[in-house]
């Protein structure tokens, strides 16, 4: 898969999850770190990415 198709993939499965993930993260029963769950994964698909690219790449 290309970087946009896999990008445009990305942005359609957030937008129709998104509802349901911000609902999991503001409930206040919730634990104090489950907005830092989403960030983390974020962070990890980022160096995922960047490391399947080649250094020539940049």
């Amino acid at each position: 898969m290309t970087n946009r198709t896999l990008l445009i993939l990305l942005v359609l499965v957030g937008y129709v999850f998104s509802p349901t993930i911000f609902t999991w993260m503001i409930n206040p029963s919730g634990a104090w770190y489950r907005p830092f769950i989403l960030w983390f994964v974020l962070i990890l698909l980022a160096v995922f990415v960047q490391a399947r690219r080649k250094s020539d790449e940049l």
